[in-house]
């Protein structure tokens, strides 16, 4: 039984964390229909920069609770520094090319970023293990687990919660929408379609960027962490279906639960099983659990 419930609990807590990492991934293909490869290295550059800052001003004096505002400030900061330099200094002269040559674009400046971070922050790791011991434990039978793990998991809830608000409650969402189904008639009806892609640009890169921030307090961060997010994230959001919130939900808890069994009965076999449900999906639904249909033009 204590195993039974070990698999659910890791299932749900490593799903919050996929979901958190993903779902930037999955919004910017729904808007802008760029397969972001960059996706990674904002993860790593969030994870390096809150790592690093957070470190410092702990080891300078500062007060341990506020080390939280610290990872979402260096989260913000990428966001805001990195990813509109990169979306308006190269990626908006690209938007009337096809989507393969957009996506190897993002893999060069994927490579770009990767040794980015390694001239920056060299290749020893980081550690700030202070954020992830202060909030305490708790219990569930026999089972023992950090209390950090449920801010994650309301971490996950709001950044899902709040986007489908956003987009089904509120103006912006609404020109959103219009702007997914349909740009050049956005265009037309004096939508800045360019000001929504700068947009939802930085706000993709800031929620990768939080992912990396706030994993940053549970392991170490090293060089090429961002490999494994990004192949992480393309499993959750194809399972799901490209652009699609729902979709990239049910893709995380579905990837989250099968490692979590595999972990807990199979170790050897982590990898294969997740591939394998992506390949089974596809299979089944070529475009994901719940794709978003595409209006034909003629």
């Amino acid at each position: 039984m204590d195993q039974l419930v070990a698999i659910c609990i890791d299932g749900v807590i490593y799903s919050s964390w996929l979901f958190t990492s993903a779902i930037g991934l999955t919004l910017i293909y729904g808007v802008m229909k760029i397969l972001n490869i960059t996706h990674g290295s904002f993860y790593a550059l969030g994870a390096y920069t809150a790592a690093s800052v957070t470190g410092t001003l702990l080891a300078r004096g500062m007060e341990p609770l506020l080390s939280y505002l610290v990872l979402l400030g260096s989260a913000a900061a990428v966001a805001l520094i990195v990813a509109p330099f990169l979306e308006r200094g190269l990626l908006r002269f690209m938007y009337v090319k096809d989507e393969v040559v957009i996506m190897l674009i993002t893999y060069a400046c994927f490579l770009m970023l990767e040794d980015a971070i390694k001239l920056i922050w060299g290749v020893d790791p980081y550690f700030v293990a202070e954020p992830y011991g202060l909030l305490d434990s708790f219990e569930i039978g026999s089972l023992t687990y950090p209390n950090y793990n449920l801010l994650l998991i309301g971490i996950a809830a709001m950044s899902g919660l709040g986007l489908v608000y956003v987009l089904n409650r509120t103006r912006v969402g609404r020109l959103l929408l219009a702007v997914i189904h349909d740009p050049e008639i956005s265009r037309a009806m004096g939508v800045n379609v360019d000001r929504f892609y700068l947009v939802t640009f930085s706000f993709g890169a800031f929620l990768a960027a939080m992912a990396g921030a706030f994993t940053a307090p549970t392991l170490s961060v090293v060089p090429a962490m961002g490999v494994d997010i990004i192949v992480l994230s393309f499993a959750v959001v194809v399972i799901g279906g490209l652009g699609s919130l729902q979709g990239a939900a049910v893709g995380a808890v579905i990837v989250g639960l099968v490692r979590s069994v595999s972990i807990h009965l199979a170790p050897e076999l982590e990898l294969f099983v997740i591939y394998f449900v992506m390949a089974l999906v596809l299979a089944v639904r070529p475009r994901g659990l719940f794709s978003i249909a595409e209006a034909r033009k003629i």
